[in-house]
């Protein structure tokens, strides 16, 4: 049944008062200097920790500078370079796919738009919005991480599952006004307090509004599943 429009309105309200003031100055915590930059670093932020990412890219934006450099390099050069993080090779064909696209495409440049930065290889939904947000100032929706995702459900403002339909469902009760936050502190308190498998309800400023709460309802994170 989900639980009702209004009330899942007060929640997420109360929800963001607290976490604001727990979390006063959260935001993006990827390195970067620039829209491609950028760019790069949320590609490479799939399944990997923001801290792997900013020590690989401390040394790669060293070396390249610009679309044209990562759409001439060598494949396995460039995967070689990014062999710390998770899925590489992968991630190194993305990435110069999508620099050869906007060289072909965008005169060289980070497109500013959801249809035409989800039309580069790589990149989905989260990463374009991610970009829009903190490289053009553009807030379309709200990015739903494995942080957004786990907390959102935990606390029972969304029964949705997959990050596109979580989004969805979150935007009519997140103000808009706060769904560029609203990510950042998700990502606080998951990282801090609410872990995938040993959340510390005891320290959490939310745990009376949370219905997965171990104080009280012990066996709805007892087993540690990760949602």
């Amino acid at each position: 049944m989900g639980t009702p429009r209004d009330s899942r309105e007060d929640q997420v309200a109360d929800v963001v008062d607290r976490l604001h003031e727990e979390y006063p100055d959260t935001t993006i915590s990827l390195e970067f200097s620039n829209r491609l930059e950028l760019l790069i670093a949320v590609i490479l932020s799939a399944q990997c920790t923001d801290e792997r990412v900013n020590t690989v890219t401390a040394d790669l934006f060293e070396k390249y500078d610009g679309p044209e450099d990562y759409a001439a390099v060598d494949q396995d050069e460039l995967a070689e370079d990014l062999n710390s993080v998770t899925y590489y090779n992968n991630k190194a064909g993305y990435i110069r796919e999508a620099c050869t696209k906007m060289i072909e495409d965008h005169d060289g440049e980070v497109p500013d738009t959801m249809s035409e930065l989800t039309d580069l290889p790589g990149v989905g939904r989260k990463t374009a919005n991610v970009v829009l947000q903190h490289g053009h100032d553009v807030v379309e929706g709200i990015v739903v991480d494995t942080h957004v995702q786990r907390l959102t459900r935990r606390l029972g403002i969304t029964e949705e599952k997959r990050p596109e339909a979580i989004e969805e469902d979150l935007m009519p009760v997140v103000p808009e006004s706060e769904w560029q936050d609203f990510t950042h502190l998700m990502i606080s308190h998951g990282r801090a307090v609410c872990s995938a498998r040993n959340p510390d309800c005891g320290e959490c400023v939310v745990e009376d509004l949370c219905p997965s709460s171990k104080l009280d309802h012990g066996t709805d994170l007892a087993s540690g599943e990760a949602w």
